[in-house]
């Protein structure tokens, strides 16, 4: 940048003199190397090398290629899966679950302190963060909630974006919980979005589901119509301090009541509730000495291996669903007709049902 012309300086105005200024600087700093930051490729044995020996930066990056959805990708991703699939199985998974605003993560910051500080051993959290319709982006925002188990040695948080797909951020949730059993964690909490469908996602891949709930919600009528209460099997009550103390005991007392009108758990397990305040700290050894009573009480009469059992198969159909949705939607000759389908829908000519078993039978007949 040239430096200014200044006409005071000229001989006319004597006694009269402006310095030029100086040129300013490049916004870029000189310095700077670039590419000298940037990872270099791995390959799936350097994967499970680092996750096997623990090493949370590896975890990571696995993580983030598990989410990718570039096929180069996803074909490395599940390479990795299936080598560490082997060293996985042995940690106790819970899924947190509840309304926005019951707490969730200021919780999961006590419970994991709690957790690790009576029981030991290392803890994940995978927190599904809820995607925008609009911008199709995520805040992220769950881990500044967890301000002490952010800096633990022994914790590993990892939000992650619904994406506007709750069955396939599940499955990926699912695949990440393979990575972090590999690389030593035994203890996994998947918070939910709390929105719903991603909550009996949620529970089809963990062994024990805890509902926060608040008081002042509703009556006992209310918790019957609550689906999500017939998965849970340990249902708690948050914020019980202060002046909520006597509304919180009274919701615990309508929730046992609804519960009572609900069939009995597969697993024999009877759905306790309880009260706490996670921001006081007050009440979770209770929750935890539940949480571990329930575990010995399905492993001493063989539910959990058939949890486990019936959640693998349920995520084999959950995939052959979604592999054969991806094959329909990128077949060359439904993208070529799909443009046309809508368009005879939106104008009235043809019933969306009819559109629809066209292109299924053009689909079909493709792959002849």
């Amino acid at each position: 940048m040239t430096a200014m012309e200044h006409p005071e300086n000229s001989a006319e105005y004597k006694g009269l003199t402006v310095n030029s200024g100086v040129a300013q600087p490049s916004i870029v700093n000189p310095y700077l190397k670039r590419g000298r930051y940037r990872h270099q490729q791995m390959s799936a044995g350097d994967y499970v090398e680092g996750i096997l020996k623990g090493d949370v930066t590896v975890l990571g990056r696995a993580v983030t290629l598990v989410e990718s959805t570039n096929p180069a990708h996803q074909a490395v991703a599940q390479e990795v899966i299936e080598k560490c699939l082997p060293h996985a199985g042995h940690s106790i998974r819970v899924g947190i679950s509840g309304v926005p605003g019951a707490g969730k993560s200021t919780s999961i910051d006590a419970f994991g302190i709690h957790v690790l500080q009576e029981y030991g051993g290392k803890l994940a959290v995978l927190a599904i963060d809820p995607s925008s319709e609009r911008s199709k982006g995520s805040i992220l925002g769950d881990k500044t909630r967890m301000e002490k188990l952010a800096v633990h040695p022994d914790s590993f948080i990892r939000p992650s974006p619904s994406a506007g797909s709750l069955g396939g951020v599940a499955r990926k949730t699912r695949e990440t919980i393979i990575l972090c059993e590999a690389a030593g964690f035994d203890k996994i909490f998947v918070e939910t979005v709390g929105v719903g469908q991603s909550e009996t996602a949620c529970h089809s891949m963990v062994d024990f589901f805890l509902l926060i709930q608040l008081a002042g919600t509703g009556d006992e009528l209310q918790g019957i119509k609550r689906g999500i209460m017939e998965m849970a099997d340990g249902i708690v009550i948050n914020k019980c301090d202060g002046n909520n103390v006597d509304k919180c005991q009274l919701a615990a007392t309508q929730f046992r009541n609804a519960l009572h009108l609900f069939p009995a758990p597969e697993s024999g397990w009877t759905p306790q509730v309880l009260t706490y305040s996670g921001f006081y700290n007050l009440g979770v050894k209770e929750i935890w000495d539940m949480v571990y009573r329930y575990m010995d009480f399905v492993k001493g009469n063989g539910y959990f291996e058939h949890r486990r059992n019936e959640q693998s198969k349920y995520w084999m159909y959950e995939t052959i669903n979604e592999q054969l949705r991806n094959s329909f939607f990128q077949n060359g000759q439904i993208v070529s007709r799909l443009a046309e389908a809508e368009a005879m829908v939106l104008s009235g000519r043809q019933t969306s049902f009819v559109a629809a078993k066209q292109l299924l039978d053009e689909y079909f007949a493709s792959l002849r």
